[in-house]
């Protein structure tokens, strides 16, 4: 067979037989999705709470930005301290938009029963006053030009996280700053957009951020535990898509670039390849992911602040990451999964408190240093996080090809290289 044939054959090789992962990750996706739809208040049978469907909603999102994370990082080599900003940003585009629509439809009513209808005018400075009275404005900053029209949000959802992330990718990586040094600009970057959003003239009311969300417009009839519903059906299709998307991305040759970018980048560069742009494709495409997951995120939440943009959230991020098994797309989703799910246990007070007779213990208290602990104590003697686990048992350790020929040629790989 020629070598062209040989070529084509692999490029028909379908995702699910060069990912396994993927068959497997999407059937267990559905029958949880499957599962808690039954078993909600909503359509089910009302044996899991509403608040705690909206939990299981934000840990799916919170999945789908550690994909992205592991994407950037585990994949590509680029340890981002900043892609919760991106996350966030997403969430402010659709919260902005939230946020007016319910509040004009308030407004509206409220002037109904005037013996004059109100005019337009009117009812604009209604809405602004009603949304910025907090912070002592009652007009519309320009950065709210568009919030009247929910496709223009949707593209800001996109849009500004990608562009954000396209120009300050550039700037990086066209000067080569790697490693920590790039780390640190991720999260100066991060640390001075939620600064600026702290400020009351950021236009986006300042520390009280963007609230209300869980309120969709026109849709009071309709009952919260159907809205949660609604929203961990539309998390669920994002991190089922968002898993599909990353693993073709990473079983193909582009993969296999990243890969080798990530292990030795000065190579990859001697060989031809524009690494920058590579770096910079990955690193645009995952503020992108990470917007659309904000926006999925915070209308299940209800709120948005600066703190949700500040650098350790991003650094929260990148533990989930590194104890889920950094290189691994399910290690991040299990990662994502495990800590969200042991931070809700925990920091809600349902955890019982541990009586030393000299001390006691207050897990709210006591789980950040838990957290943090756990990620040192993977990092020095689990490097492969939980999705180590998953190796073991599926039993893909290192097969032992002592002898085989591994190459193009014949004797690419025998008993003494093996042995190293």
């Amino acid at each position: 067979m020629s070598e062209s044939s040989l070529s084509a054959g692999r490029i028909r090789t379908p995702l699910a037989l060069r990912f396994p992962s993927v068959l497997v990750f999407l059937a267990v996706l559905g029958l949880f999705t499957l599962g808690v739809t039954v078993l909600s208040e909503g359509f089910g049978i009302g044996a899991i709470s509403t608040s705690f469907v909206k939990t299981l909603g934000k840990t799916l999102c919170l999945c789908l930005v550690a994909l992205a994370m592991d994407l950037v990082w585990g994949y590509c080599g680029i340890l981002s301290l900043g892609h919760m900003a991106f996350f966030g940003l997403g969430g402010y585009a659709i919260g902005m938009w939230l946020m007016y629509e319910r509040t004009r439809l308030i407004v509206v009513d409220s002037l109904a029963a005037a013996e004059l209808p109100p005019t337009a005018q009117e009812i604009s400075d209604g809405i602004a006053t009603q949304i910025f009275g907090v912070v002592g404005a009652s007009e519309f900053p320009p950065v709210w030009s568009f919030a009247h029209s929910l496709p223009m949000q949707l593209a800001f959802v996109v849009l500004v996280p990608g562009l954000l992330a396209l120009v300050f990718g550039w700037l990086a990586f066209r000067s080569r700053v790697t490693g920590v040094y790039l780390s640190i600009l991720t999260q100066a970057m991060t640390l001075a957009l939620s600064l600026y959003l702290f400020q009351n003239d950021s236009g986006l009311r300042g520390n009280n951020g963007l609230s209300g969300l869980q309120n969709l417009p026109g849709l009071d009839a309709v009952p919260q535990a159907t809205v949660s519903v609604w929203f961990f059906w539309g998390s669920a299709f994002a991190l089922g898509a968002g898993y599909v998307l990353c693993a073709w991305i990473v079983s193909g040759k582009f993969g296999s670039v990243i890969r080798a970018i990530r292990d030795d980048e000065a190579r990859v560069r001697f060989l031809g390849y524009p690494v920058e742009t590579f770096k910079l494709f990955i690193f645009t495409l995952t503020a992108i992911i990470a917007g659309i997951t904000g926006a999925l995120y915070y209308p299940q939440a209800g709120i948005i602040n600066p703190t949700e943009i500040a650098p350790i959230a991003s650094i929260y991020l990148a533990v989930w990451v590194a104890i889920g098994g950094r290189g691994r797309l399910y290690g991040a989703v299990i990662g994502a999964a495990f800590v969200s799910l042991l931070s809700t246990w925990f920091t809600g007070g349902q955890a019982p408190d541990v009586n030393l007779g000299f001390y006691r213990i207050q897990w709210v208290d006591w789980w950040t240093v838990l957290l943090g602990l756990s990620f040192v104590l993977v990092t020095l003697f689990a490097p492969k996080g939980i999705g180590g686990l998953v190796d073991i048992i599926v039993d893909r350790t290192t097969p032992n090809r002592h002898g085989a020929d591994l190459g193009p040629d014949p004797g690419a790989l025998r008993e003494k290289e093996a042995e190293k």
